[in-house]
């Protein structure tokens, strides 16, 4: 069989009615390939096994499995995998419009064409992974947001593994302080990075990395402790597990039983009948 005319692959599409600037893909194929085409939003992949020949603007590239890969929006790239072996990639697309807010020479970084490598590479797997996690798992749209805002930094950072040296500017605690004191207001809430920008007057790519600074936590982990330390005072007097993840603004009860292991040390249950 000619490569390009094997079974269309198996693809599922991730996105979220809060953050219409995002849209996940997830896919499976064998030896499917994509003729020249381009999005009109900027492009983030990583190759998860197989191999792919990726023509890109002129440029022939090869990326395995592991490369991150990213192309600007309205560039023309093509996709043509190694044959006989199973090729699976997710990808990221986020409009243009997201990208307010960014210094313009970091946007002219983004319009580099990525094919990365070494820790940098590592650096944005991870954090590709962190995003298409959240979104497929219906995770809060600020953990959602807060995980692609980590991306696009580690991706023009010189030093991807980022900001941790960076000194704290004591004018910065008043915003923090803003965004704390609304996080409190509203933590069973479904908050968006866009409310804590009009809150704190500042972009998400600054109020994340200040809020770190200042709080060691990002915004979306310091609400999920708000929200189990209210779930821990509720299961104290034995009301149902679900309805308390359910007031507390947990997707599911399964999703609130991770995060209360994760932070506590054992399941909402267990922690009841402690009672």
């Amino acid at each position: 069989m000619k490569k390009g005319a094997g079974a269309v692959p198996t693809v599922t599409f991730y996105r979220d009615e809060a953050m219409p600037f995002l849209e996940g893909k997830r896919c499976l194929a064998n030896d499917f390939a994509y003729h020249k085409h381009f999005h009109e939003e900027y492009s983030i992949g990583l190759i998860d096994s197989g191999a792919t020949n990726a023509w890109c603007d002129g440029t022939m590239l090869r990326v395995e499995a592991g490369n991150v890969i990213s192309f600007p929006p309205l560039m023309l790239h093509a996709c043509h995998p190694e044959e006989g072996v199973e090729w699976q990639y997710k990808m990221l697309f986020v409009k243009p419009d997201w990208f307010e807010g960014l210094e313009q020479r970091t946007i002219d970084q983004l319009h580099i064409p990525y094919l990365l490598g070494g820790l940098k590479n590592e650096s944005c797997r991870i954090r590709l992974n962190r995003v298409m996690e959240a979104l497929s798992g219906h995770a809060d749209p600020l953990e959602t947001e807060t995980a692609l805002v980590e991306l696009i930094q580690a991706l023009v950072l010189t030093d991807a593994d980022d900001l941790r040296h960076e000194r704290r500017n004591r004018q910065d605690r008043k915003y923090v302080t803003l965004m704390q004191e609304y996080i409190h207001a509203h933590y069973t809430e479904r908050i968006t990075l866009e409310e804590l920008e009009r809150i704190a007057g500042i972009s998400k790519f600054h109020l994340i990395r200040m809020f770190k600074q200042w709080s060691h936590l990002p915004p979306h982990a310091y609400q999920n402790l708000l929200r189990i330390n209210h779930a821990k005072t509720q299961l104290a007097k034995q009301r149902p597990i679900a309805e308390i993840a359910d007031e507390a603004g947990f997707y599911d009860q399964s999703h609130f039983s991770r995060t209360f292991s994760r932070i506590v040390g054992t399941t909402p249950n267990r922690y009841a009948a402690t009672n």
